[in-house]
């Protein structure tokens, strides 16, 4: 069954039909200890599209309906998903220079439309976010970005910190942005392939993928409110990367 206000399926068979038909698996919650053959075949079905199911209480899988959701309740999006394996090499095959963001478990789907649709305005080669911990991508997401959802590619990872390995290893730079920074955002080039990096409106950046970054960097504030809301300072950001980047090559 379907429930299109809220972009999900629930139902063992609903979902299987749903990913042998390309409907892209936003996010699964499987009901912990599920047995069954139906419950068997989803399983193998997952494994084989690389989906990573979220094992959670019944109580949660309740949450989202109150109908016969048999243990299994996966959210859909209209949004294709990519492989940053597979864009960056292309980027460079095409004679680009990557400018890249990466969102380190952003869970406001407001914050992340307001943010892809900046991306998609400065551009953004791809979007990054986690399999785990991230904002589902769903109606809300994709009104607040005026639909820039549509046009900007976003990539879902199993493990950024090792996605911020592979960037490097493909002589990207990558830039976290987080009030604990020595470094102001107008001390950093971002006119040479890079990534910038936005973390959690709550906790920030994780300690691991702050460790494996090149550069931290932040914004100067002046005032006694101590931090901006992480869309606005993500705008302010890539902003100034584009400022550098137009001041190389004007004709940007």
């Amino acid at each position: 069954m379907t429930d299109k206000k809220d972009d999900f399926i629930f139902g063992l068979r609903p979902v299987i039909e749903a990913i042998e038909a390309g409907k892209t698996i936003d996010k699964i919650f499987l009901q912990n200890a599920l047995q069954g053959p139906i419950y068997a075949e989803l399983k193998t079905i997952l494994a084989q599209n690389k989906i990573r199911p979220n094992y959670v209480p019944i109580e949660k899988l309740n949450r989202f309906t109150r109908k016969n959701h048999q243990g299994v309740v996966a959210f859909i999006s209209d949004v294709p998903f990519h492989k940053v394996e597979d864009i960056v090499p292309q980027l460079f095959e095409e004679g680009k220079t990557p400018f890249l963001l990466i969102l380190d478990r952003l869970t406001d789907v407001r914050n992340f439309g307001a943010i892809c649709r900046t991306a998609e305005c400065v551009g953004i080669d791809a979007v990054i976010i986690p399999e785990k911990g991230a904002s589902p991508i769903n109606s809300d997401a994709i009104k607040t970005s005026a639909g820039a959802i549509y046009n900007v590619k976003i990539c879902k990872e199993a493990n950024l910190a090792h996605t911020v390995d592979f960037l490097q290893q493909s002589g990207i730079a990558v830039y976290s942005a987080t009030e604990k920074a020595q470094k102001l955002i107008y001390d950093v080039s971002f006119t040479e392939p890079c990534a910038i990096v936005m973390g959690n409106e709550e906790t920030g950046i994780s300690k691991e993928v702050l460790h494996h970054s090149d550069e931290k960097i932040k914004l100067p504030i002046e005032g006694k409110t101590q931090s901006l809301n992480v869309s606005v300072a993500c705008g302010a950001i890539l902003y100034e990367a584009v400022r550098q980047k137009m001041a190389v090559s004007p004709n940007l």
